[in-house]
């Protein structure tokens, strides 16, 4: 199998119909052999049982449930531990993301050499509070970081699994993980990728539980990567 896509989902009954579409029109489109794992994170709306019904029509379609809402982090964890593909591709469950551009970053993934190839929001289609807070918390990183990475806040990601093993996920470090591939010494390639508005569903965030949320998890890999193992050795050859 090529691609595993994860889409953690909470109260997207709307979109999940959409989003199989889309995903079902791009990945063919490029030949591709692929699974949609959508991971319901406890929804209390129609999102189970919207699932279920395109489920019936995709078998293609993978969807999990958590039985109570754990986090995006969780749900990104519980789609990669049931991923087949070569290499995994991350969306967000508002359609806000573009499935048209796995296909491209994946291509670029195989014949750049790359670990992962992140997407940046080139031009973003928020309001002015979610872009102000994801303005302040990606400068916050990059100062605090100096990982080179333009948009921590896209999802838009294709990365190969293999790589997917060596991390050990945390509560809030989904909004890492490319900055975590780098600690790790991976190569990550970015590139523009298309935002949409959203349509159906709300927003889960705000400058306030985003802005807070992303500098506590900040301290929290500036300590994981000031405190890495990093130990050059050689053997000792007969004298």
């Amino acid at each position: 199998m090529d691609l595993s896509v994860i889409v953690p989902m909470h109260n997207e009954a709307d979109n999940v119909a959409p989003l199989v579409s889309e995903v079902r029109a791009a990945l063919d489109g490029a030949g591709l052999a692929w699974e949609l794992l959508c991971v319901d994170d406890g929804s209390d709306d129609g999102t189970r049982a919207a699932l279920a019904a395109a489920r019936a029509a995709e078998p293609r379609l993978r969807a999990v449930r958590h039985a109570r809402r754990a986090g995006q982090t969780a749900a990104l964890a519980s789609g990669l531990a049931l991923a087949r593909g070569e290499a995994i591709g991350t969306l967000d469950g508002d359609l806000q993301n573009d499935p048209a551009d796995l296909p491209r970053l994946l291509a670029v993934l195989r014949e750049g050499g790359w670990d992962m190839v992140a997407g940046y929001r080139a031009a973003r289609r928020d309001g002015w509070a979610k872009r102000l807070s994801s303005r302040l918390a990606n400068g916050f990183r990059r100062a605090w970081l100096h990982d080179g990475i333009l948009d921590i806040g896209c999802s838009t990601r294709v990365f190969w699994r293999v790589h997917a093993t060596r991390l050990k996920l945390y509560d809030g470090l989904h909004r890492f993980l490319p900055a975590l591939f780098v600690m790790e010494g991976l190569r990550v390639h970015q590139m523009p990728v298309n935002h949409r508005p959203r349509t159906a569903g709300r927003s889960k965030y705000g400058v306030g539980n985003r802005l807070a949320r992303t500098l506590r998890d900040l301290g929290a890999v500036r300590w994981m990567r000031d405190r890495a193992l990093r130990v050059e050795h050689e053997e000792i050859e007969p004298s």
